[in-house]
This record gives C-alpha cells, sequence and structure tokens, in this order.
C-alpha cells in the first residue's frame, strides 16, 4: 500500500498565493498512477478554498498524523504553501496561521515521520515566502534528525518571483517533470535521490537550492515510467559481452549499409541503445558507425557492467 496526502494552499488573509493549488493537482495527476496507467499511490488532495478556512492548525496536524499512524510501503507527504522561519522554529503555514502560532513545525513534521508504521516516509515540501521566510534553517544546520526509511525533499529560495512561474511553482514544476521521467533510471524507476539530483541540476539557474535528507538503505521507487531501454534488450547484455568476452569486434558488417544476413544488423541496433544510454563505448572514436567502418572495438562502461550483473543475478 502506498499512501500519499498532498497539500495546496492559496488562500491565506495576508499574502494569497497562486501556484499551490495546481502544484498539488499535477503531483496528484502524477503520482497516482505510473506510466502505464497501473495504480501507484493511494492520494488524498486537500486544497483550500477562497470562501473558508479548512486548512486550519489541527486539522493538518490530524491529517499528517493519520498518513504517517498507517501502515504502508510508502507514505509521501507534499505540502505546498507559505513557510514561516522564526527563532523558534521553521513552520508550515496553515490559514489560521499568527504570529507565534504560525503553523505546523518542522521538527513536529519530523517527529510523526520518524513515528510512522510506514517503511518508508518521503516528505516534499514547496513553501513560497517573502524575505527571509522559509528558509528552512532547521535544515541547513542539520538539526533534524531522521530515522531510517525517511526522506525530506524541499527548496531555498530568495524571492517570492523566482517561486512561481506561469501559475506554478518552479520547484514543484520539477519535481513534477523528474516524475514523468526525468529522473528516471535506464529501468524507468524515480527514487527520490534520482529525483533530488535532477532537481538540483535544474534549479540551477534559478537562484534556488534544493536540500536533500535522507536515512535509508534502499530507494524504494516513486514512480515507474517506461525504461530507456527495453527490458528484453537489457537481458542481452551477458549473450553480448561474456566473461571471457570483454568486447566486440565491430565491423562493415554491423552497418545498415551492408548486405548483412546474420543478425548483425540487430546486434548494432541494440549496440546503440546501449552506447546512447551510457553503457558503452566505442574504443579510438565517438561513433559506433564509425567504429564499424573502421573496425574498431566497443567496450562496456562500468554503467554497463552493473546492469550485465543485474541480468546475471536475475534482478531485470
Amino acid at each position: 500500500m502506498r499512501r500519499a496526502l498532498l497539500v495546496g494552499i492559496n488562500d491565506y488573509k495576508r499574502s494569497p498565493l497562486q501556484g499551490c493549488i495546481p502544484d498539488a493537482k499535477r503531483m496528484h495527476e502524477v503520482i497516482s498512477k505510473h506510466e502505464n496507467g497501473d495504480p501507484n499511490f493511494d492520494c488524498k488532495l486537500w486544497i483550500s478554498k477562497p470562501d473558508s478556512q479548512t486548512i486550519l492548525i489541527k486539522t493538518l496536524k490530524s491529517k499528517i498524523n493519520d498518513l504517517f499512524n498507517q501502515e504502508a510501503d510508502v507514505a509521501l507527504l507534499y505540502f505546498s504553501g507559505h513557510g514561516a522561519s522564526t527563532t523558534l522554529g521553521t513552520y508550515l503555514v496553515t490559514q489560521d496561521a499568527e504570529k507565534f502560532n504560525e503553523g505546523v513545525s518542522l521538527s513536529e513534521v519530523v517527529s510523526m515521520a520518524n513515528s510512522s508504521k510506514a517503511t518508508e516516509v518521503i516528505i516534499i515540501l514547496d513553501c513560497c515566502h517573502s524575505g527571509d521566510i522559509g528558509n528552512f534553517s532547521e535544515l541547513g544546520e542539520r538539526k533534524v534528525i531522521l530515522r531510517e526509511g525517511v526522506s525530506l525533499l524541499t527548496a531555498s529560495r530568495d524571492t517570492q518571483y523566482a517561486m512561481e512561474r506561469d501559475g506554478f511553482g518552479v520547484f514543484t514544476t520539477i519535481i513534477y517533470d523528474a516524475l514523468k521521467g526525468g529522473a528516471a533510471d535506464i529501468l524507468g524507476k524515480v527514487n527520490v535521490a534520482r529525483m533530488y539530483n535532477y532537481v538540483d541540476i535544474m534549479l540551477d539557474s534559478w537562484s534556488q537550492r534544493p536540500i536533500f535528507k535522507s536515512h535509508v538503505s534502499k530507494m524504494i521507487p516513486l514512480r515507474n515510467c517506461t525504461p530507456k531501454i527495453p527490458f528484453e534488450t537489457l537481458r542481452k547484455l551477458p549473450n553480448y559481452f561474456s566473461e571471457d568476452k570483454k568486447g566486440i569486434q565491430l565491423s562493415k558488417e554491423y552497418t545498415a549499409s551492408a548486405d548483412s544476413k546474420n543478425g548483425l544488423i540487430e546486434v548494432m541496433s541494440d549496440l546503440r541503445k546501449y552506447h546512447a544510454n551510457g553503457l558503452l563505448i566505442p574504443l579510438e572514436t565517438s561513433s559506433l558507425d564509425e567504429a564499424a567502418e573502421k573496425g574498431k572495438a566497443c567496450v562496456l562502461t562500468p554503467l554497463g557492467i552493473y546492469y550485465k550483473d543485474l541480468v546475471i543475478k536475475n534482478r531485470i
């Protein structure tokens, strides 16, 4: 069982926002199903309403507690709204927040996550702010201690302008793209570490830095996307590159221009897929076709050896 609580608050009395509800809806869309349509997370979408205060400190605490207090393989909390950082701590700001009672504290959220019955807990915070609000100093100063199985991903940002663009938050947009396949490995799996790496690269030009803290021994995929190389093609790796065969000696017979009847064109098609995804390299040239024309060899990269070993161990 995979469960997710997705919270989006636009409707604050002071400093209302625009992108938080659309962001929460996008997260619901992308994590509720895998790319092939199979069910993924059982999602509860909770968004603010302009005519009433529905997301309050008490109710947000209660719903987060409900999420983490039930047994699950993965429990995911996503929050998009204001964040507040004071001398007393960091807070997820609710609609009834006020001075000295800013919202649900990050320390409380982490405490509930650390006590969760879920095997793995993912917390994603996209909190816009004005000035120094929402910089998550508790994370930057390493005050947050996570139990094994808990991961937290958020972003520090300098201005609200850098946060929202075209009606969506920049941070969540990149998270969304990562889950859509941008952060997928060759098998099509997206986990939180790969998602962080993707966000870290994509946020570079937006004056925002992601913060990632995790205490896990094994990453559970958050979403399955289309594999970059078909499984049946990956499973051929040990056949092409056996233990006593470190590389493949290419020739003109491997190229499409050759009148080959011995299956070498099909082999070359597979080799191109490996090359495009960093699993092999041609020697003394950058092009497989040029290597074939010149009679050069191609060999597996360390990544290619890794996936070959996965096939041998029957893990693909």
